[in-house]
């Protein structure tokens, strides 16, 4: 069992920055894909960007590639979301999520851990 909470997000106006954290209990974080998915009110949760166990392979969501940057520390037991260029778009509640395993995937249900999420406000 892996248990996940998110940290750091915020409102910040459109252009500006955020960095999202994600802290991990429990066993096996280290050998889990870490993913980060967001939801707006009214829509469906989508995918935003993963990384891979090792770190060595991560795919991001079109929308956000370029901006978005997902990395993990297994030392410390984290991951983290650097979002850059924010956009209103961007406003949504985001989750940090872990999955059993080890590469990178896209799909909400190839992830069985979930943090309770982070909202974060893009003002225009």
């Amino acid at each position: 069992q892996v248990q996940l909470v998110e940290s750091g997000g915020g409102l910040v106006q459109a252009g500006g920055s955020l960095r999202l954290s994600c802290v991990a209990s429990g066993r096996g974080f280290s050998t889990y894909a870490l993913g980060w998915f967001r939801q707006a009110p009214g829509k469906e949760r989508e995918f935003v960007a993963a990384i891979s166990w090792s770190g060595g392979s991560t795919i991001y969501a079109d929308s956000v590639k370029g901006r978005f940057t997902i990395s993990r520390d297994n030392a410390k037991n984290t991951g983290t979301l650097q979002m850059n260029s924010l956009k209103p778009d961007d406003t949504a509640v985001y989750y940090c999520a872990a999955s059993r395993t080890p590469m990178a995937r896209l799909a909400v249900d190839a992830y069985a851990y979930w943090g309770q999420g982070t909202q974060v406000t893009v003002s225009s």
